[in-house]
């Protein structure tokens, strides 16, 4: 299978309060994965906290998740407010042994396509690691159009973009992507409406949960990407308490509460992000699988 393709699992980044990475806690966070067969693991993405690392406390995770694991590919967030920063983070990422980058254009300044597209072609230019765009625009505040992911597309190491669930109808989103970029890896995040994308058709499948339940999420998955709409339905159901909670407090809130619910780590999520309340804690053990 194609790095890209299938279901992506992204752990939590357990921390201490002042940043540094419990490094027992993320290897066995993606051993767990690993057994659970998820085709890649998505270190550092958002629910990775990436934006709340600096460079050598990302090295230290990555360099701690690729000791870890055996054979499963790991995909590294290299989100940087600086493209030169973003293009160091890709080379450590190459030399620890990732299998692949994950790049979101973030910036305290709101970005123009032009300005976004150098700092895609510089950082895709750092390494010959395959990369996938990172569309989230509800923290990067950045859209991208079809036409700029065109653009993105004929740069030689960008092989797949990671993509939002749209607010109106999915199969529209995914045709103009197609049709703009026929050879790239199409995937959403968005873990509740994920099981729709993959029975639409799109390639991969990054998600939250799986960072935690990689086992049954990879049956989930399975059974939409074999186009069995009535398995798929039947597993996403025993989800759907937790995806609930995935849309009212964010997947970041509730995965560090349930690691902790699970005796996974103790580590809360970084300042200024607040752990969730106990009513809210106590909804969440309800809804673990």
């Amino acid at each position: 299978m194609r790095l890209f393709t299938g279901l992506s699992a992204f752990p939590i980044t357990p921390m201490t309060p002042l940043g540094q990475v419990i490094a027992d806690d993320l290897a066995t966070l993606v051993r767990r994965i690993e057994a659970g067969g998820a085709d890649s693991i998505g270190l550092l993405g958002s629910t990775g906290t990436y934006m709340f690392l600096d460079r050598e406390q990302r090295r230290r995770a990555v360099a701690t998740a690729l000791a870890a694991v055996t054979s499963t590919p790991v995909i590294v967030g290299v989100g940087a407010l600086r493209t030169d920063t973003a293009c160091d983070l890709a080379r450590d990422a190459a030399v620890e042994g990732a299998s692949g980058l994950l790049l979101a254009p973030v910036s305290y300044t709101p970005l123009t396509e032009a300005e976004v597209y150098e700092h895609f072609r510089a950082v895709a230019s750092a390494t010959d690691l395959p990369l996938c765009i990172y569309s989230n625009p509800g923290t990067t505040r950045f859209t991208f159009s079809p036409a700029l992911v065109a653009r993105l597309a004929a740069l030689p190491t960008v092989t797949a973009i990671k993509l939002p669930l749209p607010a109106g109808p999915l199969a529209p989103d995914l045709a103009a992507f197609r049709a703009a970029a026929p050879g790239l890896s199409i995937g959403y995040s968005g873990d509740w409406g994920c099981k729709d994308a993959l029975l639409a058709g799109c390639d991969a499948w990054f998600s939250v949960a799986g960072g935690l339940w990689p086992e049954a999420i990879v049956r989930l998955a399975r059974a939409a990407m074999a186009g069995d709409r009535a398995e798929a339905d039947r597993q996403d159901a025993a989800f759907a308490p937790l995806w609930d909670l995935f849309r009212t407090h964010g997947g970041l809130r509730i995965v560090h509460a349930a690691a902790a619910l699970m005796g996974l780590t103790t580590a809360d999520p970084p300042r200024p992000l607040l752990p969730v309340d106990e009513t809210v804690r106590a909804r969440v053990r309800a809804a673990l699988p």
